[in-house]
């Protein structure tokens, strides 16, 4: 089969099984391809762990030995915010002896396959022609690996696969897996149950004669009502329950916390900064990354659908493609929605950040389908025309390879957001240790020792998490305790710290006792107690200071932090 045939059957809107076999076996392919680099970075080290899987992730260990990270408020309340569908998962894995982390960094190639295959089969259904499916799927792959979501395996993972799967079973209308598809993303990330149940209101909706009328067919109501229904039970749990780490923050209690502000770790207000605060904001804006850059292309196609007679390709768009319309709709709804009841409906990034790219995904690769198939139309009307024939191939040729080559112009692509650990004498160390042992430190080491050592910590920056009233309390008095017993210069303070919260080691930088350190570090955030450290360091040597030489059990000079038992402190300040 020549060149021009593959590509011409690919336009096809009748095209043959061969030929769906062949793009949709390409599709899975680049996504396979793509997955084996995201392996390829997970396992390339003992010490590798992906960022947010230091949260959601470590401490399902629990599932292999339940005495791991005994009466720990980190872990006691990851584990009470993960939905109960997504803790199963890592659950039964769990109970034939896989660890959580490991299935953690095996999880984001099958889903993404899933998504690339779900992918291709909705485009079909907007624009049935095998090429643009390929297309479709590979921009999606490319939206998926220059995020961190999906290499994530946290709850936020699933949500690519299950959300394309929701779309092609809307638009077949086949109703018992789309009830499959609400109850699952209901138990796996269910603040997207509402942009599902947001798509099936729209669905009665159409637009005829430059207005909107109702559907005539009751059936499209009884398959609306019914997966409103499920939706409905698949969140009442949510809504029944009440978290026993107290309500959800209010907007005017975080903007009093300086942990939301600038400087802190879960900023969301950029009152200096508007337009990024509605725009760009990574927690408040309606598009925060516009990754990749290839997805601007798909800004073109309401424009290319204008010109159905130099793109003929666009008399074969079906009417679903107004479900990218709806998508974009529902999303703005939402976004508006969860600001104005600002973290009841947790981030509202996150409502537009994630549908917009997969419709601007769609869009690319049909405004690039349309071009390219416009092109070969007019070959076919010149076809002794060697220079437009050279001319069309050579643009198509580029503009492929570019699309499908862009994510190695990314730097550290795929961007899965892995974390090196740098200290391995220290976790070696520590994963030695009793199972209850607890470790105490400012550094940015310590937010990898419960996923690299199974050790507990007091808290890290990794966990500064202050949604819910009771855990952001706990949190910051954990943290002010901790900065006015590492810089105080009182022994009986310190030793109170020990004793109150049964501390085992102390990791600290030998560079955190300059004086410069505390407003250099994530601890800023915590003025009033950083205010105290500062006074104690222009007075004099804090205690802890004095305790480096003596109680250091194991140091790495390379990182600057030395790890300090508690066990010898205490002997010495008693002595």
């Amino acid at each position: 089969m020549s060149l021009h045939r593959v590509f011409a059957d690919g336009f096809s809107t009748k095209p043959t099984r061969g030929s769906q076999i062949f793009w949709l076996s390409l599709s899975l392919t680049v996504a396979a391809i793509y997955g084996i680099l995201f392996l390829q970075q997970a396992f390339a080290n003992e010490y590798v762990v992906q960022d947010d899987a230091r949260q959601h992730v470590f401490w399902m260990r629990r599932f292999l030995n339940p005495e791991l990270f005994p009466d720990n408020l980190i872990a006691d309340y990851f584990q009470s915010v993960a939905p109960w569908g997504y803790t199963t998962f890592y659950r039964l894995f769990a109970a034939v002896g896989i660890d959580p982390m490991l299935l953690a960094k095996l999880l984001p190639f099958g889903l993404g396959l899933i998504a690339a295959g779900y992918g291709y089969f909705v485009s079909m259904q907007l624009l049935p022609a095998p090429l643009t499916a390929f297309l479709s799927s590979a921009m999606i792959q490319q939206v998926i690996w220059t995020h961190d979501d999906v290499a994530s395996a946290t709850p936020r993972a699933f949500m690519p696969a299950l959300f394309l799967a929701f779309l092609y079973y809307l638009l077949k209308r086949q109703l018992a897996p789309l009830l499959v598809t609400i109850a699952l993303e209901g138990l796996f990330y269910p603040q997207y149950v509402f942009v599902f149940a947001g798509l099936l209101v729209l669905q009665p909706l159409h637009w005829q004669s430059g207005r909107i009328k109702l559907s005539q067919n009751k059936k499209d109501y009884w398959f609306c009502a019914a997966g409103l229904g499920v939706a409905v039970l698949v969140m009442l749990p949510y809504a029944l329950t009440a978290s026993e780490y107290g309500p959800t923050l209010t907007a005017a209690e975080a903007r009093t916390l300086p942990e939301f502000n600038a400087g802190g770790r879960s900023r969301f207000f950029y009152d200096d900064r508007p337009l990024y605060f509605w725009f760009a904001g990574g927690r408040s804006g309606i598009f925060p990354a516009f990754r990749p850059a290839t997805l601007a292309i798909g800004i073109l196609l309401p424009i290319l659908m204008r010109f159905p007679n130099s793109f003929p390709l666009v008399r074969q768009i079906t009417p679903h493609i107004r479900l990218l319309l709806q998508i974009i709709i529902v999303a703005l709804f939402l976004f508006f929605a969860a600001h104005l009841v600002l973290f009841k409906l947790h981030l509202p990034s996150r409502y537009t950040a994630y549908t917009l790219r997969y419709v601007l995904a769609f869009a690319t690769a049909f405004s690039f389908g349309l071009i390219f198939h416009g092109g070969l139309q007019s070959l076919k009307r010149a076809p002794s025309n060697m220079f437009k024939r050279l001319w069309v191939w050579g643009i198509a040729i580029l503009a492929g390879v570019a699309l499908l080559i862009y994510p190695n112009t990314v730097p550290n692509f795929p961007r899965a957001n892995h974390i090196q650990g740098r200290i391995p004498g220290i976790y070696e160390y520590l994963a030695q240790q009793p199972k209850d042992t607890l470790v105490a430190g400012v550094a940015g080491e310590v937010d990898n020792l419960p996923s690299l050592t199974n050790r507990s910590v007091l808290f890290s920056r990794e966990y500064a998490i202050p949604y819910h009233v009771g855990y952001a309390n706990q949190f910051r008095q954990r943290v002010e305790d901790f900065i006015r017993a590492q810089y105080t210069r009182n022994a009986q303070e310190l030793l109170s710290f020990i004793r109150t919260y049964n501390i085992n080691y102390f990791l600290v930088e030998r560079s955190s006792f300059n004086p410069d350190y505390p407003d250099s570090n994530w601890i800023r955030q915590y003025p009033e107690a950083v205010n105290d450290a500062k006074a104690n360091l222009e007075q004099g040597r804090p205690v802890l200071r004095r305790m480096v030489n003596p109680c250091t059990v194991v140091e790495d000079r390379e990182q600057d932090l030395v790890l300090l038992q508690s066990r010898c402190i205490v002997q010495r300040l008693e002595s």
